[in-house]
């Protein structure tokens, strides 16, 4: 409780972008556009990995949660930042905010463990491929699956169990378009200094510790990819990998923009900017890389098309 002089917090004031002016109409439009992309695109996705027989492989089940993830994030975050954008401010329940927070955490989480299972499958198709249907069959691939999903979730309410025992008192503006950890800190009256030890903790167990299992996996694959002695089987190899290889970077290179690149040089709209980035243009890349590189699903998703066009 906020002592005799203090005023308990209930809501939060989101600033959003104060100087948008000219490109608030705009900017709203496209981020409108690529929200109806990412739900569209990963939908179309996940009923097609459903549907197709063909598809039905680790790395696809894979890709389908990478995908309703995606789906999750952009319905958590993108409706309030259309708000933000629109009205140039925004309002939320504190419990809201540090709800929107958990939600944020808990679908990273949850992405960086899938990502790093699609390593292991692109790890075991590439340098032990006469075991890989032992290894890695569908009761195992969806062992992965919910092993990614259920330990995000343990650790992350781990958490934000310490989030919703921080107290807000007096001041209520929070500099950004959503509710991220820094900002609820800086907001919160309590010593915050156990939170950020566990955040730090947590970040070495859910991001670094996968991404050090993603960049043995990828060591091991290079290497075997070099021993191939054919052209074509090198490209064939890489090919099998490359998309994976792909998100991965747009993933973790966001994640070094946002939180480990040093911040002094920016602006906080700059800083806002990269969140904006991360919080749009990452799920909208996945579908779009798909549907470019992975003539497997590009296939299964036009029969899909046909088949829904033929009915009607």
């Amino acid at each position: 409780m906020c002592e005799d002089n203090h005023t308990a917090v209930t809501k939060v004031l989101l600033l959003g972008f104060q100087n948008l002016k000219s490109f608030k109409i705009p900017l709203f439009v496209i981020v409108l556009f690529i929200y109806l992309f990412i739900l569209i695109g990963n939908l179309l996705i996940i009923l097609t990995v459903l549907i197709a027989k063909n598809l039905r492989q680790p790395m696809y089940i894979f890709l389908q949660n990478l995908a309703f993830s995606d789906i999750l994030f952009s319905s958590v975050m993108v409706p309030q930042l259309l708000y933000v954008i629109l009205w140039e401010k925004g309002q939320l329940v504190i419990v809201g905010c540090l709800c929107q927070f958990y939600m944020y955490s808990f679908i990273g989480i949850v992405q960086s463990f899938l990502l790093t299972t699609m390593a292991y499958d692109r790890y075991l198709a590439i340098c032990d491929p006469l075991r890989y249907s032992s290894l890695l069959s569908i009761g195992r691939c969806y062992q992965f699956v919910y092993l990614s999903w259920s330990l995000a979730f343990i650790l992350d309410s781990a958490e934000v169990i310490f989030l919703f025992q921080l107290q807000f008192c007096d001041s209520n503006i929070i500099d950004h378009f959503f509710c991220d950890l820094s900002p609820i800190l800086k907001l919160s009256s309590s010593d915050t200094l156990i939170i950020i030890w566990q955040d730090f903790v947590l970040s070495l167990i859910t991001i670094l510790l996968p991404f050090l299992c993603v960049l043995v996996s990828y060591m091991c694959i290079i290497i075997t990819i070099f021993n191939i002695t054919s052209i074509t089987g090198r490209k064939k190899a890489f090919s099998t990998c490359s998309t994976h290889l792909l998100l991965v970077f747009i993933y973790y290179a966001t994640l070094i923009a946002l939180y480990v690149a040093p911040s002094n040089g920016y602006s906080q709209d700059g800083n806002k900017f990269k969140s904006l980035i991360n919080t749009v243009l990452t799920p909208f890349s996945n579908p779009l890389i798909y549907s470019i590189r992975n003539r497997e699903l590009v296939g299964g998703l036009k029969k899909f098309i046909q088949k829904q066009t033929w009915m009607q």
